[in-house]
């Protein structure tokens, strides 16, 4: 996948992410999961995108960093709301899937980019 193709996916998570949260319940559980997922899932995107256009090897590194908590953090957020029953696991799963997939992504690109010599080097 190259970057520009990851970019994209990333945005397009978050718009599904978006969509989900309107459907969350009008409670204060389903507000409190509504905003912290919006955040992370909308964090993937804009910083994946910010590390793109990151200067240094240094400076990419930490963006992607940034990209693998948000990642993460959404996993997170998406299984608290299947074990809390605010939406269906039907509804669920597909993002669920995404969203560990993601993370491995960026777990890797993290890793290769470790690895690999050159400070200019972005992945």
């Amino acid at each position: 996948m190259t970057p520009v193709e990851l970019k994209i996916r990333t945005m397009e998570f978050a718009v599904r992410i978006l969509k989900m949260v309107d459907s969350l319940p009008k409670s204060v559980a389903g507000g409190t999961v509504a905003n912290q997922i919006a955040r992370s899932a909308t964090s993937v995107a804009a910083n994946y995108r910010a590390a793109l256009r990151g200067r240094s090897r240094a400076e990419f590194l930490s963006k992607i960093g940034v990209t693998l908590e948000e990642a993460d953090e959404t996993t997170f957020w998406l299984e608290l709301t299947m074990r809390a029953g605010l939406l269906s696991p039907t509804r669920l799963q597909p993002l669920h899937t995404e969203a560990e997939e993601l993370t491995k992504i960026f777990n890797a690109t993290r890793s290769t980019t470790k690895r690999r010599p050159g400070e200019n080097q972005k992945s």
